[in-house]
């Protein structure tokens, strides 16, 4: 099964990385600039999972996650944020928005394949 992944980062260069990551897993990326970007490309999107990270211009990783989740479609979609942060009350409202689980950058390659088969199913 070929998962589709959204990745939701304002970073171009984690971007890349991602895209990389993906498809060498044999995973097909779906990427946006920020939240906002984000739902935007969802809308009509089915994906097995999304990445999100936490700080981004015009709709933050915390907001976009909220409206995922207020969207019938998305609310049993595994979200898993990937950020610099690491602080356990972040995490906690990460967790109380609707996060499915929390990766710290940089990220492990292998690691982050392993945790999207993980939450996908």
């Amino acid at each position: 099964m070929t998962l589709k992944v959204l990745a939701v980062d304002d970073s171009r260069t984690i971007r890349d990385m991602l895209k990389l990551t993906l498809v060498e897993a044999g995973m097909t990326p779906h990427l946006a600039e920020d939240g906002q970007h984000g739902l935007e490309v969802l809308d009509g999107l089915d994906p097995d999972v999304i990445i999100t990270d936490i700080n981004m211009p015009r709709l933050d990783g915390f907001g976009f996650i909220d409206a995922v989740r207020d969207q019938d479609d998305y609310k049993t979609i595994p979200i898993l944020v990937l950020t610099t942060e690491s602080s356990d009350e972040l995490k906690a409202k990460a967790r109380n928005s609707g996060a499915t689980g929390w990766i710290v950058k940089p990220f492990d390659p292998v690691k982050l394949v392993k945790a999207l088969h993980m939450v996908a199913g």
